[in-house]
């Protein structure tokens, strides 16, 4: 691969990999068929058992220039992220999951964006395919709704309450600042996902940029963490209090506390769908520090505080 130019913004790529084997050579050949030239590639395999850290070996082996790290055991995404991009010297930075695709102008045009744009841009993020796990299309994540809108609306500039409020972005398709990566020490090891955090924590003084493509090829797997989440035991919801619960003392405007509230609300729904009573009343307290609550939000806070006390008494 070839060594950055003078004046060219070397890419770093953290591929990261946990039992991808069965997409896992799809993925690094994307990242061979980028037409942009200046990469660093690290690939961190998170105790993979299935077969995973062999086909890593030989990537490796064939592409001397690319850094492999097998970790021994399990420390989930954000870890393993934080390993590699430390080490790692990329203007800009890549988070990839293997079971992904990149598609081939991916980083040529993230870079040009970056360049075009404010130095207070801190992310580019785009529209995805979305695939199943076979490789079928199955749409894509901005989708056209009424007239020319897309569904969900993308945002650009200052999102800090987009971002609390509503999902609008696919988490594969960012490409993110190194400065802005630092400045928030890598992500937060002691949350199960990375990407609410990182936007909450990133958007309070970056500014984020649609691009309107298609750069990324997104897998949905049925067993997927998002999929498991407000499941019982599952950390997934845990960190998300710990988001909000952030984001409670990040939060400036009116406007910026309504968008709280409404995430927090939503999130003690789901909660209490789920008879995650305790997660609820936390989420309740957020609510509740944010905007007067609703009678329903005080009729399910109720509720929990009495299903809580019914389960302590069995």
């Amino acid at each position: 691969m070839p060594v950055a130019s003078a004046g060219a913004a070397t890419v770093t790529i953290v591929a990261l990999c946990h039992n991808h084997a069965p997409f896992l050579r799809e993925a690094l050949d994307s990242i061979l068929s980028q037409t942009y030239p200046h990469l660093e590639v690290w690939l961190v395999d998170d105790a993979s058992t299935d077969g995973s850290p062999d086909i890593l070996r030989e990537y490796a082996a064939q592409h001397l220039e690319w850094h492999l790290l097998l970790l021994p055991q399990n420390v989930g995404n954000c870890r393993a992220f934080n390993t590699a991009f430390w080490q790692s010297h990329g203007e800009f930075v890549i988070d990839f999951a293997t079971d992904d695709v990149l598609l081939p102008e991916r980083v040529a045009q993230q870079v040009a964006a970056f360049k075009a744009t404010d130095s207070q841009v801190g992310v580019v993020y785009t529209n995805a395919e979305l695939i199943t796990e076979d490789g079928t299309l199955l749409g894509q994540h901005h989708r056209p709704g009424t007239g020319r809108a897309l569904t969900p609306a993308p945002a650009s500039g200052w999102v800090f309450a987009d971002v609390l409020r509503r999902y609008f972005i696919s988490t594969p398709t960012m490409m993110m600042r190194r400065a802005c990566l630092a400045e928030l020490n890598g992500y937060d090891e002691t949350l199960a996902y990375e990407d609410f955090d990182f936007w909450v924590r990133a958007s309070r003084n970056w500014q984020f940029l649609y691009l309107d493509a298609v750069t990324t090829r997104k897998r949905k797997h049925p067993r997927s963490m998002s999929s498991r989440a407000y499941q019982q035991h599952d950390p997934y919801l845990a960190s998300t209090i710990r988001v909000c619960e952030k984001a409670l003392a990040q939060v400036r405007t009116a406007d910026e506390r309504q968008a709280l509230a409404t995430r927090a609300r939503w999130e003690m729904r789901q909660a209490m769908r789920r008879h995650r009573f305790a997660e609820a009343q936390l989420l309740f307290n957020i609510l509740r520090h944010t905007s007067r609550p609703a009678l329903l939000d005080l009729t399910l806070a109720a509720a929990s505080r009495v299903a809580l006390q019914f389960s302590r008494n069995a």
